[in-house]
């Protein structure tokens, strides 16, 4: 048990955990380097699907041209929002990879549409009819290192700290 902040290592997200996390929330950071090197992130919608991110954006978006530039990416994904409860985050870098592909799209869109209208299979239709577009890609991330943290296990931990140690 600690006396401070310093080092949270012991309040790593387990892996039971970090599955509930990813099936459970829509949205992430994403995150790129600009040309001249600054660091970059919008909120992207996402399917978590065979241990893969699977984003969309236009072709024309800054994102996608700074991924044709430089694959190295970042993604932040936490449990606000979501009924997990307490702050439960995991960032990743990884390696971004465009795709345009029939075969992608005919998987990626409705996978997204589902997981972002799981209650109303009409708006879902229309939202995937939508998304497939001529100008739009699919952006792959193959996470290769993960930072994560439990803010549940840090409070606990702080609660019980507190409980020894007080007067």
């Amino acid at each position: 048990m600690t006396d401070s902040y310093e080092d949270l290592t012991e309040y790593g997200l387990g892996e039971a955990d970090e599955a509930a996390l990813l099936a459970e929330q829509d949205e992430c950071t994403f995150m790129w380097a600009t040309k001249d090197g600054w660091p970059v992130g919008v909120i992207m919608a996402y399917v978590w699907r065979d241990g893969r991110f699977w984003l969309t954006a236009a072709k024309h978006r800054a994102r996608v041209h700074a991924v044709r530039r430089d694959p190295r990416v970042s993604i932040c994904v936490t449990s606000k929002g979501t009924k997990l409860g307490g702050l439960k985050t995991v960032t990743y870098k990884g390696i971004c990879a465009l795709h345009d592909d029939d075969t992608t799209k005919a998987w990626f869109y409705p996978a997204l549409a589902r997981h972002l209208i799981p209650d109303d299979e009409t708006f879902a239709g229309h939202f995937e009819r939508f998304l497939d577009s001529p100008e739009r890609v699919i952006l792959e991330v193959e996470p290769t290192q993960r930072i994560d943290y439990d803010g549940v296990k840090m409070m606990a931990a702080t609660i019980e700290w507190i409980t020894k140690t007080a007067p």
